[in-house]
């Protein structure tokens, strides 16, 4: 939980820039893993985030530790972001990284928008969710700080495979095993759908099947969505024969699941008890 100081310096960094982030435009590319390596650097290094983030030291050897660390090799809105985050004050010294990793989703988010990928990197972040679902051993696996990071993408990479996922999609599920920030991979992912929800306006509401949905299914379910949360939805709909039958659905964190296999998995918990 950030503290008030933080999110009134988040509040006010992200309304003055997010405009000048988004009109970067494909350049938002490049910004958004620029933000993604520095958050890892922060966050493997309390002493930096403590002389980027000490309110008695003055601004501009803040911003000299910053061009020491950068270089002349960052892109002009990075350090633009960080010159901006490195002036304001913030109730912890991990906040600061945060709040560059919050750049950094907006970076990839304003990219997709730019490349007319927004829906298709959301319904495929979707999609990874569901299909982790059922795979408790591997989501374990991808949130544990023991694997070496390299381990944990190879794993991922391995999951995914050939479905061809955008490389915005890729980049961030590879973050969300890369850097761990003390959160498990189902949750990062979450998080990441909830962002891009946000940003388009609606929620993603995703339908795992044994076959494909309709149009007309698909329309029914979008006018009950629709109604239950007040707002627009999209219907991401899932085929996964695992299930048997039924319907497991999700909305944000909430999850319902009527599929034939978790009725015979409690079954079998109850028989087993």
């Amino acid at each position: 939980m950030r503290g008030e100081a933080s999110r009134i310096a988040d509040r006010e960094s992200r309304d003055s820039l997010a405009p000048r982030l988004r009109d970067t435009r494909e350049d938002a590319w490049r910004i958004g893993n620029e933000l993604f390596t520095i958050t890892n650097v922060l966050d493997h290094d309390i002493h930096l985030e403590r002389a980027l983030t000490d309110p008695s030291r003055p601004v501009a050897d803040k911003e000299a530790v910053l061009r020491t660390i950068l270089g002349d090799q960052a892109h002009e809105m990075t350090m633009t972001i960080m010159n901006d985050l490195v002036a304001r004050k913030w109730s912890r010294v991990s906040d600061i990284a945060n709040a560059v990793e919050d750049f950094a989703v907006d970076g990839m988010m304003y990219y997709a928008d730019a490349t007319g990928a927004t829906l298709q990197v959301s319904v495929e972040l979707a999609q990874l969710h569901s299909a982790l679902l059922n795979l408790p051993v591997v989501r374990s696996k991808l949130y544990d700080a023991s694997v070496p990071a390299e381990a944990r993408i190879k794993l991922l990479l391995s999951l995914i495979g050939d479905q061809g996922f955008s490389k915005v999609t890729m980049r961030l599920a590879e973050h969300a095993t890369c850097n761990l920030r003390n959160r498990r991979y189902l949750e990062t992912i979450q998080w990441l759908i909830n962002k891009f929800s946000r940003h388009m306006g609606e929620s993603m509401v995703t339908v795992t099947t044994a076959v494909a949905l309709n149009e007309e299914q698909i329309q029914r379910l979008t006018d009950v969505y629709s109604e239950k949360t007040g707002h627009p939805v999209h219907i991401n709909s899932v085929v996964d024969p695992t299930v048997i039958g039924g319907m497991r659905v999700q909305v944000g964190d909430e999850v319902t699941d009527n599929t034939v296999v978790a009725q015979l998995q409690h079954l079998h918990r109850v028989v087993a008890a």
